[in-house]
C-alpha cells in the first residue's frame, strides 16, 4: 500500500505522540504504514507512505538517488551565481552536496497560505527556488539555500519520484 500524505506546517513526520505537537496519525488513520524520508516539523508538503519496508527503504536510501522537488520561498534575490552554486552542489559543514536541478521561479500558483503566515520584511527582498535533489540529507535543501546566501523561508516539498501533491490540500492523503 503507497499513501500520499500532504503534510502541513508544524506537523511532526512520525505516527507516535511526542507531548502535544501534531502527529500523522491526526491526519492519516490507516494502521501499519510508515514515512518513507521524512519532512521537519517546520516543512511542507508530499510524505510518501507505505507497508513495504523494501519500498521504504529505496525511497528514503540516498543510494538509490531518488528525485525530489522542492519549492523554496527564500529571503534575497535570487541571481544566476546564487544558481549555479546550487546545480554544482555547495559544500556544508558534511561535506559537498551532489549537483542539484535549481531554478529561479514564480511563487507557485498551486500554493496554500501558510498558517501561520511567513515574515514579510518590507527592505528585504524574497524570492522563490524549484530544487531537484537526488539525495537527502538532514535539512540539506534549507542548508543549501543558506549556503549561497539565501536563508529559507518556506519549504513546501511537491514530488518525491513520480508522485506529486496534485490535488491534495494540506492535510489530505489518498492512495497511490
Amino acid at each position: 500500500m503507497i499513501l500520499l500524505l500532504n503534510k502541513p506546517f508544524d506537523v511532526l513526520c512520525q505516527f507516535s505522540r511526542d507531548g502535544d505537537r501534531a502527529v500523522l496519525a491526526d491526519f492519516v488513520p490507516v494502521k501499519g504504514v510508515y514515512p518513507a524520508g521524512r519532512l521537519d516539523r517546520d516543512s511542507e508538503g508530499l510524505v510518501v507512505l507505505t507497508d513495504d519496508g523494501k519500498l521504504q527503504a529505496r525511497i528514503a536510501d540516498p543510494r538509490h538517488k531518488l528525485e525530489k522537488t522542492y519549492f523554496a520561498q527564500v529571503e534575497g534575490v535570487v541571481g544566476e551565481e546564487a544558481l549555479g552554486r546550487l546545480r554544482t552542489g555547495p559544500m556544508l559543514n558534511d561535506g559537498p552536496t551532489l549537483p542539484a536541478g535549481a531554478r529561479a521561479v514564480a511563487e507557485p500558483e498551486w500554493l496554500w497560505p501558510r498558517d501561520p503566515p511567513i515574515r514579510q520584511r518590507k527592505s528585504v527582498p524574497d524570492g522563490w527556488i524549484e530544487l531537484t535533489l537526488r539525495e537527502g540529507r538532514n535539512r540539506q535543501v534549507r542548508r543549501m539555500c543558506a549556503a549561497v546566501g539565501l536563508p529559507c523561508l518556506r519549504l513546501v516539498r511537491w514530488r518525491v519520484g513520480d508522485w506529486t501533491l496534485e490535488g491534495l490540500s494540506p492535510g489530505e492523503w489518498k492512495e497511490a
